[in-house]
């Protein structure tokens, strides 16, 4: 177990004028995704504490184009953090990342989370790929809180 693996779930808005058509738009599309999964959350990363407030953050995301790790701080005000209890996850994740990298993103299949209809296999959504690189079957019927649920569970 490597207690430096975290699930970071974003419970924020995007930060910027308001009036700004990318913030609009961001700050639209996470409003939508935490009213339709009833949740706070509107994205997730798997994140390594890199010890110093930094985090490599690996996931797919819409805003970034798909499948990237980005080196990032998790501020508390906008991320939820947990414990990712995992022997080897660490390795997991890394190895994931290594095959699925660069993949685009699966806006069909994050609405399939909702709806119910199946995404691309060549594609990836935030809580597909995490639940992917964690090795749980059937990745795409995870939400961000879905994932969340799983990972609070009591071993």
């Amino acid at each position: 177990m490597d207690n430096r693996i975290v699930l970071a779930l974003y419970k924020g808005n995007r930060s910027g004028k308001w009036y700004s058509p990318s913030v609009l738009q961001a700050r639209l599309g996470d409003w939508l995704i935490r009213k339709f999964t009833r949740s706070p959350y509107s994205h997730c990363e798997i994140a390594v504490n890199k010890g110093n407030g930094q985090y490599d953050c690996y996931s797919a995301s819409l805003r970034d184009g798909g499948v990237r790790m980005k080196t990032m701080p998790l501020p508390a005000d906008k991320w939820d953090l947990i414990p990712v209890n995992q022997q080897d996850a660490y390795i997991d994740v890394l190895n994931y990342f290594a095959q699925t990298r660069g993949k685009p993103y699966d806006f069909i299949g994050a609405c399939g989370v909702i709806l119910g209809i199946k995404g691309s296999l060549k594609k990836w959504f935030c809580s597909e790929w995490c639940a992917a690189a964690l090795g749980l079957q059937y990745p795409d019927r995870y939400s961000p809180q879905a994932l969340a649920n799983w990972l609070r569970q009591p071993e």
